[in-house]
């Protein structure tokens, strides 16, 4: 990757490029001025799991893969910093999985759709990958939200019964909830408004997740949503987890 020095060998290799990748899509356009901010405060998260995907992330991720493939009409929401750290893998498990992809901002301007509409499509053309890329034209407003974030496509977020919405905001998460979607949240603070109301928390990082998901569905790991799924339970396991990593770290 243009510009990225670090060996592979280097401990904490995955994250300098994940860092390379967000420094590459500010020059692109494609973020807005505090997108590296939430990054800093997600990635103080990683540090407290280990940098790892811990057990009851990957069975987040396994409960998610099968809502996303028993949905009767699923799509993945992408902002700037998703499009950024794996829109590649996104956009493939979009195509495997045959689900659009609609991109949804806060911060949203003409320049920046621009630019993250047009990296989506080079990813698409570049790996010859059939998937619907939505975003550009919304006709739909998400009920009980305010500001750019309540527009959506009526083909994509409005119309859908499960959404995977990686580096989610609170407020959105939850309107979503009251439309009665299912929405599958990836997000490193088990205790963010996100988090909790999430149908599906995976408490990981996103690329992580991405590959996980990817690979799940490369391998055609198919198994129906549980009928029993915690959400609560999990979110548990990843403070539990954090708190038992602190305190040994105190010894």
């Amino acid at each position: 990757m243009s510009g990225f020095a670090a060996d592979k060998s280097h401990p904490r290799y995955q994250s300098l490029l994940m860092r390379h990748r967000l420094e590459l899509a500010a020059k692109a356009g494609m973020l807005a001025d505090s997108a590296l901010i939430a990054h800093g405060r997600g990635e103080a998260y990683d540090y407290l799991l280990g940098e790892k995907t811990i057990p009851s992330a990957h069975d987040a991720t396994m409960e998610a893969l099968a809502q996303l493939q028993n949905a009767n009409s699923a799509v993945i929401s992408l902002n700037g910093n998703a499009i950024a750290l794996a829109g590649m893998e996104l956009m493939q498990l979009a195509s495997l999985l045959q689900i659009p992809v609609e991109v949804n901002i806060f911060y949203r301007t003409p320049e920046r759709m621009s630019a993250l509409l047009n990296h989506l499509s080079k990813i698409k053309s570049d790996n010859e990958l059939d998937v619907e890329i939505l975003g550009g034209n919304p006709n739909a407003k998400i009920p009980g939200l305010e500001g750019p974030r309540a527009n959506c496509c009526k083909s994509g977020i409005y119309d859908s019964d499960v959404i995977l919405v990686p580096l989610e905001d609170g407020d959105r998460c939850e309107a979503l909830v009251a439309m009665g979607k299912t929405v599958l949240v990836i997000d490193l603070n088990p205790l963010s408004r996100s988090a909790k109301m999430g149908s599906v928390t995976i408490v990981d990082e996103l690329s992580r997740v991405a590959n996980n998901l990817l690979v799940g569905a490369m391998q055609k790991i198919t198994r129906k949503p549980s009928s029993n799924y915690d959400n609560s339970q999990h979110l548990q396991a990843a403070i539990d987890y954090i708190t038992s990593t602190l305190s040994s770290k105190g010894k």
